[in-house]
């Protein structure tokens, strides 16, 4: 299966409607699956207060950072994490506490945005755009009149996303300048997409609930020489956490997988290795890794 027919299809989910329910009898139902709020665990964010504002010059594009950007870069770092929406949908604001979770770790989170063009029925965004952001970001880190000049790690890129937008970070993986990927609720089928890949993977699902975990663990089987993390909520469903409060207890994994990858931060590490290693030991959680190194 060519990876552009998975996105093609993961996209069609993301709508509403007879199309999604039509397509390999996954319904809306399936889709919209989530792990109940009540007693799951809280989202924690960071120490920055964030600001959520438009790219300077890029319209099509929205920004999550630190309101606050006097630490960086002497008394901490500001890397890159870019996120593709569920459905490859260009704008889903039901992933604003997500993102700013993750932002509030001390990272600038790049996602797309705005009312897509009219002249197509259902637009969805692409690893290009998403490739736009890296762009963005580089040229932010130099712009003469930016208030992040100098402030952004641009050497340290993560690319990650839910469902049809965790395919589009699998494709983006192959830019040189990405560090590390995050695929939730997600995957592809064979090795094909995963060939160029060069950094550490994590592939996060949602348990029996999310129909997409057989692929996530396919996903996780198949690479072969990287470093990678599985892990599975049970009964998370396909949505799982991404729309409570903060993006709840995925918002978790997705900030310390970053404060890991692109911090270097050993406290965010143990959620995923060692013998006290977080998910590993929770009983709500299968997992499996290889190749990571504390």
């Amino acid at each position: 299966m060519k990876t552009s027919f998975i996105i093609t299809a993961l996209a069609l989910l993301g709508l509403s409607g007879t199309s999604s329910a039509q397509l390999a009898g996954v319904t809306p139902e399936m889709i919209a699956s989530s792990l109940p709020e009540a007693g799951a665990p809280k989202a924690q964010p960071g120490p920055y207060s964030i600001i959520m504002e438009s790219a300077f010059g890029v319209p099509g594009l929205r920004t999550f950072r630190p309101a606050s950007l006097e630490r960086f870069p002497q008394r901490d770092t500001l890397p890159v994490v870019v996120w593709g929406n569920g459905g490859c949908a260009v704008d889903s604001p039901r992933y604003a506490g997500f993102l700013t979770t993750i932002a509030s770790h001390g990272f600038l989170v790049i996602t797309t945005a705005g009312a897509p063009p009219q002249d197509a029925p259902h637009p969805r965004a692409t690893a290009e755009d998403l490739k736009a952001a890296i762009d963005w970001a580089e040229r932010e880190n130099t712009r003469a009149d930016s208030p992040l000049k100098g402030k952004i790690e641009i050497r340290r890129v993560a690319v990650m996303g839910q469902s049809c937008g965790g395919v589009l970070a699998i494709t983006l993986g192959a830019d040189p300048r990405v560090g590390t990927i995050g695929v939730f609720n997600s995957g592809v089928e064979g090795s094909e997409a995963l060939a160029p890949l060069h950094g550490p993977v994590l592939l996060i699902n949602g348990g029996q609930r999310d129909f997409l975990m057989a692929r996530s663990r396919a996903t996780y089987d198949a690479i072969v020489n990287l470093p990678s993390f599985y892990g599975s909520r049970h009964g998370a469903g396909h949505t799982a956490t991404m729309y409570h409060p903060g993006g709840g207890e995925f918002a978790n994994v997705a900030s310390n997988w970053a404060l890991w990858q692109l911090k270097g931060e050993q406290k965010a590490s143990v959620m995923f290795v060692g013998v006290h290693c977080g998910l590993c030991t929770n009983a709500n959680w299968d997992t499996d890794s290889k190749r990571l190194v504390k």
